[in-house]
């Protein structure tokens, strides 16, 4: 009777995480090539004595993760002649991705500027994939699911740092250059079939009734605010923890240990945060767990400051890992909020909008964090990005606070 019992409960588990699959799938690509192309390269040769000026130019990789607002529209507006809305582009996308990695992988010897060119070529592919994608879900899943997407966003994401990172990067001298390239194609190309099932058309308008706008301008007004306070925050929080591996190296911490904390401790526990958050959030609140989330990262950043100061290994290798913890319980609200901001007309615009756009006010920030450090002190660094983070939390709060006031007072 027990057993009959526990089969019917992991039957039913299974039936509603099975939907999840095909998003699961997609993020694990996304976490893998971006952690590949742009997660092991700035330790590796800031290990090797590249200048903490150059190593922050590095973070172009990833520029057009925030420049997806520039092409958005074109997923709006566009339906490419196979398959759904969404999924067209997103195969075109994660298609595009597998090909250009099949020719970087050709390219170990080639000049470092067309590599870099590749890089980023490979990177709009795939930041195209991301947006079309939450479009998806923006206009396939009703909110109520839509934390536990959120969740399979994370773990997925991690999960594929975890891929791209710590085994393809960490196998790298016994895989060399072409296996590992030809290993990342090969997983972007298996994780696309799930999601080729979808049933978009059917799904088409579960996502909920999309936010009204009196017009284009009030709908940028209403967003600018947002882009704002989702920029401010993207900011600080690199500021405060982006070069956190940086430091641990200055401090003598071996580059094995860190590539272990970059590639498998933080993906580890982000995947674990990323699993329990969204019972957390029902249970506690967005505002809340946001909120506690970030106050951690801020005496984590004070932690970082005090090892600094002391030059103390362990304790600054204490800090990094309590960061992650805690910034790993900011990722689920935060993206289901910005999930719900994009509920418009145009999701794949808002969504580009809310994290592409906020995401590019915050490159300035994060290609020059290494040389202020460089140029400060790692322990004056620290004790400086504090303010700036508390800042930042406290706007990004409000802002969702005062989203949440109004979908109560719409509720009645």
């Amino acid at each position: 009777m027990t057993s009959s019992l526990a089969i019917r409960e992991t039957r039913g588990v299974l039936a509603a995480l099975r939907p999840l699959g095909p998003f699961f799938c997609l993020y694990v690509t996304f976490g893998a090539t971006l952690g590949f192309l742009a997660g092991g390269a700035p330790l590796i040769l800031r290990a090797r004595g590249l200048d903490l000026a150059e190593v922050g130019l590095l973070q172009l990789i990833n520029l057009p993760v925030g420049l997806t607002f520039l092409w958005a529209a074109l997923l709006d507006r566009v339906r490419l002649p196979f398959l759904g809305r969404r999924l067209g582009w997103i195969v075109a996308a994660q298609g595009s991705t597998v090909a250009l990695l099949a020719v970087l992988s050709l390219g170990e010897h080639w000049p470092l500027a067309a590599l870099l060119a590749l890089a980023v070529a490979i990177c709009a592919c795939a930041a195209t994939m991301d947006i079309a994608l939450e479009a998806l879900v923006v206009e396939t899943v009703p909110p109520e699911r839509r934390a536990f997407v959120a969740s399979a966003k994370l773990c997925g994401a991690s999960l594929g740092g975890i891929l791209g990172v710590g085994v393809l990067v960490g196998s790298y001298d016994a895989l060399g250059w072409k296996a590992a390239v030809l290993a990342c194609a090969a997983l972007d190309a298996l994780c696309l079939v799930p999601i080729l099932a979808y049933p978009e058309a059917r799904r088409q308008g579960l996502g909920g009734v999309p936010e009204r706008w009196s017009g284009s301008l009030a709908r940028l007004r209403v967003l600018a605010g947002r882009i704002a306070a989702l920029g401010a925050y993207f900011a600080a929080a690199y500021l405060i923890a982006g070069p956190n591996t940086l430091a641990l190296l200055d401090l003598g911490v071996p580059l094995a240990r860190v590539g272990a904390l970059t590639g498998t401790v933080l993906p580890g526990v982000n995947l674990v945060m990323a699993l329990v958050a969204g019972g957390l959030a029902a249970r506690f609140g967005t505002v809340r767990l946001v909120a506690f989330g970030g106050l951690g990262v801020l005496a984590a950043g004070g932690l970082m400051a005090a090892a600094s100061a002391l030059r103390s290994q362990e304790l600054a290798v204490t800090a990094t890992v309590l960061n992650f913890v805690f910034g790993g319980f900011l990722g689920v609200p935060v993206f289901n909020m910005i999930y719900r901001w994009a509920q418009g007309p145009r999701p794949a615009t808002d969504y580009a909008l809310l994290f592409g756009a906020a995401f590019f006010a915050a490159m300035p920030l994060r290609v020059a964090a290494p040389a202020l450090a460089g140029w400060a002190g790692w322990p004056v660094y620290f004790a400086a990005t504090m303010p700036l983070y508390a800042a930042a939390l406290a706007w990004l709060v409000l802002t969702i606070a005062r989203t949440l006031r109004a979908d109560r007072a719409d509720a009645r």
